[in-house]
């Protein structure tokens, strides 16, 4: 669809039809699609793709302790309760919840009996990775221990060693390591990118790991405030349009859209349609259908909060792009 027929769709599930009705129905207390979905679920990097998205639809209600109940010996209902529980840590500790601390130690807890229970499974290794943000002043020796290459910062390395024996270059876990590494580094973004490039250095093809220096640049975009510019500069550099090709070469031409992780999506169309390489941006938001995300939108806007500033940003970067298509 084009023009005026064109609605998008705001969804955490994207394409993924399976995901979006096990969703639904965690929405309204049920827990039995979940369930379904995950036991038919191939492969460790949807596996922990569809965990995350279910956990942050689950965190605020019981429903993953209501199939922990009726299911207690289910590995996956023990996997969800760790991301649950992570999920919720995670919250506090952005909000400054007075329960961080006891949330944060029950999470880690639940995070080692997962890895004893599914040995194999990256998943408890990630959310390890997610709560060694919570660790401000890095008092935890798993932490802060010796990067793997030069120009890295010391961090919970050992921890992504883990995730990735698991699922090599699991998508995840390489964020929440680029989490880490941004607030270990509140000003210059140097470490971020050469955390980043270390990573897509020896990621395989088709790898979600090489869009990572797109959201690095989206960050140092935000960082600098440079908001709403009517030429603006910063995507059109030799570095970010070569980014933007990287990511399209390295990463979309092997993807299946329906399954790909709709931030990575949209970061690629975002940067491609910046670097104003409109014929390849269409092709992106082709494969995206209708389904958008705010971000990285929102940071073209006066006001990054406002999800209809956004949304205008994202259809007149798609138009542009569809018309400008060869």
């Amino acid at each position: 669809m084009a023009g005026g027929d064109f609605r998008p769709v705001y969804h955490p599930a994207g394409q993924d039809n399976d995901l979006r009705v096990a969703v639904q129905d965690l929405r309204t207390g049920r827990w039995l699609s979940m369930a379904h979905l995950l036991d038919r679920t191939d492969g460790w990097a949807l596996w922990t793709q569809r965990t995350q998205v279910l956990a942050a639809v689950a965190a605020g209600s019981d429903v993953v302790q209501a199939w922990r109940t009726e299911e207690p010996r289910s590995v996956a209902a023990s996997v969800m309760h760790t991301r649950v529980t992570v999920e919720r840590a995670v919250r506090a500790h952005r909000a400054r919840h007075p329960r961080t601390h006891e949330l944060w130690q029950e999470a880690w807890e639940a995070c080692r009996e997962a890895a004893d229970i599914s040995p194999a499974d990256p998943v408890p290794w990630v959310c390890l990775l997610a709560l060694a943000l919570l660790d401000e002043h890095r008092q935890m020796d798993e932490h802060r221990l010796p990067p793997p290459g030069l120009m890295l910062p010391p961090g919970p390395w050992g921890i992504l060693a883990q995730a990735d024996q698991r699922d090599p270059h699991n998508r995840e876990a390489y964020h929440r390591m680029l989490q880490f590494v941004y607030a270990d580094n509140p000003g210059p973004l140097s470490g971020a990118t050469n955390f980043v490039h270390w990573a897509i250095g020896s990621a395989p093809p088709g790898s979600a790991v090489h869009v990572l220096p797109l959201y690095v640049r989206v960050e140092r975009y935000r960082r600098e405030r440079g908001q709403e510019r009517a030429l603006d500069l910063h995507w059109v550099a030799e570095d970010a349009v070569r980014d933007a090709d990287h990511a399209l070469a390295a990463w979309f031409r092997y993807v299946d859209p329906r399954l790909a992780s709709p931030l990575d999506l949209n970061h690629l169309a975002h940067a491609l349609g910046g670097a104003h390489r409109f014929e390849e941006a269409a092709r992106v938001f082709d494969a995206m259908g209708p389904y958008w995300t705010t971000l990285p939108w929102a940071y073209r806007t006066r006001d990054p909060a406002d999800q209809a500033l956004a949304e205008e940003v994202f259809l007149r970067s798609r138009s542009r792009s569809l018309a400008g298509r060869a």
